[in-house]
């Protein structure tokens, strides 16, 4: 005999940022010499899109980014000029903008302010969750001049501290995957199809009778975390006459702050912690944030 353990299914969120950083947050590193000041804001959802999709990558030269950004999206042609990289892993929905002015050393301390970013946009501050949608602007250092004392040691831990400040003064809130969810079944059964979706947090948004049979197409989005089962209480809930299908569509917003504890983002938040072997409750704003 074998004994097997059996584990909830596992669904991965995103992070991300739903306004701009109530304050300019600052990071030390660890020689006090050295001072980074940073904030956060969102990406639109359209630019997010356009990211995952390869229309907007920084592999392009940067005039021709420039140009896309600020006739596309809107954006300030100036920062869309001094965009240093896309993450996690150069191709991700989340950017970092140099806004500094008369910085000086800002090309040695590069590849270490990205190393921190790229660690803050795999692991989020709420519970490790990869960052989507979260522009951080880099909007002064002040960095000692011997360079021995700001090499990559000791730069790359501020940064990765005064970006997870960022992001927790950013509002920050969940994602989660939604599934596009389409169901064919008779009109006579669309009763316990409803009823289905509203027990799991779905939302219909197109019925269509096909053309010559008595059948209904019904279109909904699913969230993933709801979706376990669901076939089968389906088909429970029509005597076997409904079959769904479901694909990823997109990411949607939890509405809910992830700090209020009665709330279904704190809930996820902490599942996730628990599940990742964290802490419990979202690090405290004082563990990333220095003070003058």
């Amino acid at each position: 005999m074998i004994e097997l353990i059996q584990s909830e299914p596992v669904v991965t969120f995103r992070e991300t940022a739903t306004e701009t950083s109530s304050q300019i947050c600052l990071s030390k590193s660890q020689n006090k010499h050295n001072r980074l000041y940073a904030t956060a804001e969102p990406l639109v959802e359209e630019l997010c899109k356009a990211i995952e999709s390869g229309e907007v990558t920084g592999k392009e030269e940067t005039k021709v980014l420039a140009k896309l950004l600020s006739e596309g999206f809107e954006w300030d042609p100036n920062d869309a000029k001094k965009i240093w990289c896309f993450g996690p892993d150069q191709a991700g929905p989340n950017v970092i903008v140099e806004q500094t002015k008369g910085a000086q050393f800002l090309n040695e301390i590069k590849d270490s302010v990205q190393a921190g970013f790229n660690w803050v946009t795999k692991e989020g501050a709420l519970c490790q969750e990869e960052l989507r949608g979260v522009r951080f602007n880099l909007v002064d250092v002040n960095l000692i001049a011997d360079s021995i004392h700001r090499g990559a040691g000791q730069i790359i831990n501020p940064a990765r501290r005064v970006f997870y400040a960022s992001q927790l003064t950013a509002r920050p809130r969940l994602q989660e995957p939604v599934f596009l969810c389409e169901v064919q079944a008779p009109d006579t059964v669309m009763g316990g199809i409803y009823s289905c979706f509203s027990a799991r947090r779905g939302i219909v948004i197109g019925e269509e009778p096909i053309a010559g049979t008595p059948l209904v197409n019904i279109r909904a989005y699913l969230p993933v975390a709801e979706s376990f089962g669901f076939a089968q209480h389906l088909r429970e809930a029509t005597s076997g006459k409904a079959f769904p299908q479901c694909v990823f569509d997109h990411w949607s917003t939890i509405a809910s702050d992830p700090y209020e504890a009665s709330s279904k983002a704190f809930e996820i938040v902490e599942a996730i912690r628990k599940r990742k072997g964290l802490k419990p409750g979202i690090p405290a704003l004082d563990q990333f944030h220095d003070k003058l």
